[in-house]
């Protein structure tokens, strides 16, 4: 490439190295050389010379989730903007496959919201790496976190409070099977906030965290003929667009006439105006913004804690308030 342009080697080095004086003209030939001979910079040698790398691991599953995915796009992109490189892996992979991250010597791994192994979180500890963890309770003792948690427990109050001002007299909480802590504090609180109001719950805790398990729900809990529900909150919004349409266009309920459902995340699936779920947000931007600002912190750094606010978002799957 040097001959190529007329340069010196060490004028090319300096041309793709950040920050490095080269001259414009000299910058143009090489650059023109590096294109015609199809030359990349091979970034993964570059980290062997460096205190950090710009490989952001990021761990997760359920990529289908509408909110997991929206998640990732908007991680993603900041990641991008920062001049970061995501190394995106797959938890249903297991601690093994994902403790691969640390062959690439990965600055930070971000564990996105939902379950995954402690196996990583304890590599990740022995090898000092950086982690981040998204609406995960505090890591096993010995290792070093930075904690970005939405407000879940807030998030249950409202859900309860709004069901509750809507004259719901029956409600019940879809928590499914996964049981991660975000979701059981949502419960928890829901549960707490409707004993206040003395309004009974029924609790559904079985299958994945899914849009069927918002399907099989609702076909239990809606029983023609008994004293039916008239009031669930899904802990995400997958399962309560289940629950939503299922009572709509299998069981032939009125939503909200009928059946008042809410949700929790404010995924952009839920406001087409074909669903208009009734959610709790926890806004993308600030736990993005609370992500990146972990992610750059130098190794040193002591761990944070940021705490996210959610808000309860009208759209219209849940009754008006009684006056």
């Amino acid at each position: 490439m040097a001959r190529l342009a007329g340069v010196s080697r060490s004028a090319v080095s300096r041309a793709f190295t950040p920050g490095a004086q080269v001259s414009e003209q000299a910058r143009a030939r090489i650059l023109e050389a590096a294109e015609e001979l199809g030359y990349r910079v091979n970034r993964l040698a570059r980290t062997l010379h460096q205190d950090r790398s710009d490989l952001v691991g990021v761990v997760g599953g359920n990529f289908s989730n509408p909110y997991i995915s929206a998640q990732l796009d908007a991680l993603s992109r900041a990641l991008h903007a920062r001049r970061l490189q995501c190394l995106l892996m797959n938890s249903a992979s297991g601690g093994d496959d994902l403790g691969r991250l640390l062959d690439y010597r990965v600055r930070t791994v971000v564990l996105l919201s939902g379950a995954a192994p402690d196996t990583l979180i304890r590599l990740c500890a022995q090898n000092g790496a950086r982690m981040v963890l998204i609406n995960r309770p505090r890591p096993p003792e010995g290792a070093r976190a930075d904690l970005v948690l939405a407000d879940s427990a807030h998030g249950g109050r409202l859900a309860a409070d709004r069901l509750a001002r809507a004259g719901c007299q029956n409600v019940a909480v879809v928590i499914s099977g996964s049981r991660t802590s975000a979701k059981l504090d949502r419960a928890e609180a829901f549960c707490s906030e409707m004993a206040l109001h003395g309004i009974p719950v029924t609790r559904w805790a079985d299958g994945p965290n899914s849009y069927e398990t918002g399907v099989e729900a609702a076909r239990a809990l809606l029983i023609p003929g008994d004293r039916r529900v008239d009031g669930i909150f899904g802990v995400t919004d997958e399962i309560a667009l289940g629950v939503l349409n299922t009572a709509r266009f299998e069981l032939g309920l009125r939503v909200p006439e009928d059946l008042s459902v809410i949700g929790f995340d404010d995924a952009p699936i839920s406001g087409w105006s074909s669903h208009g779920l009734t959610t709790i947000r926890q806004p993308l931007e600030a736990l993005t913004r609370a992500t990146m600002e972990a992610i750059t912190l130098p190794p040193e750094a002591e761990p944070v804690l940021c705490a996210v606010p959610v808000q309860l978002v009208e759209r219209g799957s849940v009754r008006a308030p009684i006056t």
